[in-house]
């Protein structure tokens, strides 16, 4: 029996609007299939996925009695038979709202970053999958030289491949700076950071499956930053920066996510604005990068994309258009081609392909 493919996607939505959706996903024929959604959740923008015990964890907007903003978690069961979602809880994770949520492979931890509130939160998880409390709260400090780099503004946060370190880009101060969990005090203990170049605005990064390289992409400079990785000490090395835009483009521009294929060869990002995939050559032995294609993204504004699991597909959420697009995946040579398959979705943030063992 071939493994079913679920696809969870978040959203900017209002709580009494549809925000949480979920897919079924057909390899042969790229085509999706809605199996439900979800609402009471405002601004459900990103998820993260534990298929392994069935759950997944959504961020929302919640305000206090006062009215200032503040983040949450909601945890729900899947049912992998129905697609169906069944919320768990939901708790307060954060003293402002939130634009990305990670999860420890040991699903101990959940880390959220915020955006507007300029730190990174460390909340518990519990045995039985649900939300548990906050546990630390690390603020970052700073400025960058770009109008957008008012403050610090903490984009994301992406484990190390054997999880040691924590890896947060903070777009307000151009830095990447590194955490390790102290699993006994349940902290987030600084362990350094690294620079890219001034007025960047570091947003998401990826490992190379080598474990050598990292790779960040830069929202505010359109722009891939490509790192040499000490596993041993946790340390970043800048190595180039190189453009995700076509040389004759000179309209604006931010970029939003990456990825990179399971064999390393090919590295992928999306250009808001130019409203493309860029995909680019990964040299085995350097990490450095040539680009081989832009691509449209066939809408506009590509928040997220995501490589499917068998690395046979692409799945652009456009934003702006309301749509989320299907591309195959050249295995060759690592382009992109749209394969006329595409779904209407209000306001797609994330999208999350996972293979479930239903």
């Amino acid at each position: 029996m071939e493994p079913r493919m679920l696809v969870f996607v978040g959203s900017y939505a209002e709580a009494d609007a549809f925000g949480v959706y979920v897919y079924s996903f057909d390899e042969k024929s790229g085509s999706l299939t809605q199996l439900d959604e979800v609402s009471g959740l405002k601004n459900p923008t990103y998820v993260n996925v534990d298929m392994d015990h069935q759950r997944l964890y959504a961020i929302a907007e919640n305000a206090t009695e006062e009215g200032k903003k503040i983040g949450e978690v909601v945890s729900f069961s899947i049912d992998t038979v129905s697609g169906k979602l069944n919320v768990m809880n939901r708790a307060k994770s954060l003293d402002a709202p939130q634009c990305h949520i990670q999860r420890d492979q040991h699903s101990r931890y959940l880390i959220v970053s915020s955006y507007h509130g300029g730190c990174v939160g460390l909340v518990a998880l519990e045995a039985d999958g649900q939300v548990g409390q906050q546990l630390d709260v690390q603020q970052h400090h700073g400025h960058g030289p770009h109008p957008n780099q008012n403050q610090p503004h903490v984009h994301s946060a992406f484990f190390s491949p054997d999880e040691r370190y924590l890896y947060v880009s903070d777009l307000g101060i151009d830095r990447v700076k590194c955490y390790t969990i102290d699993s006994d005090r349940n902290v987030l203990v600084p362990q350094g950071e690294a620079a890219v170049p001034e007025g960047s605005g570091p947003r998401h990064l990826t490992f190379h499956p080598n474990g050598k390289f990292a790779y960040v992409i830069n929202e505010l400079s359109s722009s891939v930053s490509v790192f040499t990785y000490h596993s041993e000490s946790g340390e970043l090395s800048l190595i180039e920066t190189v453009s995700t835009l076509p040389d004759d483009y000179s309209g604006e521009n931010g970029c939003a996510e990456i990825a990179i294929s399971a064999n390393g060869r090919y590295l992928y990002g999306s250009n808001r604005g130019h409203d493309s995939i860029v995909v680019y050559e990964v040299h085995p032995e350097s990490g450095t990068l040539t680009v081989i294609q832009h691509v449209s993204t066939e809408g506009r504004h590509p928040r997220h994309f995501a490589l499917t699991p068998s690395g046979e597909y692409v799945l652009a959420a456009n934003r702006d258009t309301n749509n989320i697009v299907v591309f195959r995946v050249d295995a060759s040579t690592g382009k992109l081609n749209y394969t006329g398959q595409s779904v209407e979705v209000s306001k797609p943030v994330c999208v999350q392909p996972v293979y479930c063992n239903a």
